[in-house]
């Protein structure tokens, strides 16, 4: 409307003619959309539907044409992708550099996701690491961290947090993981709370030092999935109640500090994980005493506390939605 009103002061005044006028009601009748997201999902999902097709024709076809070949092939296909990254990057820097065009990310994301299929396929048919485990998912790990940092893609630095679980994980039971398809429950549990601790720290740290400080939610987002749910996998693990009650106080201090950060930070995201996983803790705690008596008012007593904590539940979270609204920054 202000703009409507601007026009028609200007019309009136003789500083735009009719004809212009009439221009523009017509471009504000038919106003452009953008279609950024559309186009972004369908380069996502193309390379998507590249490799995956890329493997069904290797697997339908590897005895006619053979390991070494598909090897070239997918090598190819990565370093002509990283020639061209390299090509055209722009200098580095500590803070978030944009991307040069529109292709580049699409381009560096199947450079990576290639390379990590030439590894994991040099190893799984020719053993390069022999039996070294670790070794196989260590490299492309240490690979796709310095891609995503050389070439700031939030992609990538994805990939290589992920990698970076999975190498964790393959280190602590090798053998058991690739082999007898059995964990040990405690090695897990403690590994990737580790793996959270490290995540979040480094989280704070990008922060802290101001390195490429817009890796800091991904960094924030894993670790706080990996330490809330390594600490309930603890609490769960643990029968005893007592050793069960430190696993639920390490809840506690990780929802503490992560609700300092995330009304520090205004992040609305952070806050809900923070009350859905401590529900989860609290309501494990909850039905856990109750549980022995289990009898028809025990029963009753449990559908009760869910009825009342789901309604809190709601009304917490429609407080803290307006609380975070009132500093205009959701």
């Amino acid at each position: 409307m202000a703009d409507e009103t601007l026009y028609d002061t200007l019309l009136a005044e003789g500083l735009i003619s009719n004809e212009s006028f009439e221009k523009i009601k017509q471009k504000d009748a038919n106003p452009l959309f953008s279609i950024h997201w559309e186009i972004k999902t369908l380069l996502y999902v193309g390379i998507l539907l590249l490799t995956t097709g890329l493997g069904l024709l290797v697997y339908e076809n590897i005895d006619s044409i053979g390991h070494v070949f598909v090897l070239l092939f997918i090598a190819l296909i990565s370093v002509g992708c990283f020639v061209y990254c390299f090509k055209y990057k722009l200098p580095f820097s500590t803070s978030k550099v944009n991307s040069p065009n529109t292709a580049f990310n699409y381009i560096l994301l199947l450079a990576a996701t290639s390379f990590v299929i030439f590894a994991g396929y040099l190893q799984y048919q020719y053993k390069v690491f022999g039996t070294h485990y670790g070794m196989a998912t260590f490299v492309p790990m240490l690979v796709l961290f310095f891609i995503a940092y050389y070439f700031d893609q939030l992609g990538v630095l994805n990939m290589a947090i992920a990698s970076l679980a999975v190498w964790m994980g393959v280190t602590v039971t090798p053998s058991d993981l690739l082999e007898k398809y059995d964990f040990n429950s405690t090695a897990i549990i403690y590994t990737y709370l580790g793996l959270g601790l490290v995540l979040i720290v480094k989280a704070i740290a990008t922060n802290y030092f101001n390195f490429k400080k817009h890796f800091k939610f991904s960094y924030q987002h894993y670790g706080v999935h990996a330490l809330y749910i390594s600490l309930l996998a603890g609490y769960f693990h643990f029968y005893d109640f007592l050793y069960a009650l430190l696993w639920l106080l390490g809840i506690g201090i990780v929802s503490f500090f992560l609700y300092k950060d995330a009304i520090k930070h205004h992040s609305f995201y952070f806050l809900l994980l923070m009350i859905l996983y401590s529900y989860v803790a609290i309501s494990s705690l909850v039905i856990r005493m109750l549980s022995p008596g289990y009898n028809t008012g025990a029963v009753g007593l449990i559908f009760m506390y869910f009825i009342i904590s789901a309604l809190g539940l709601v009304l917490l979270l429609i407080h803290f939605n307006k609380k975070l609204k009132q500093h205009d920054q959701l």
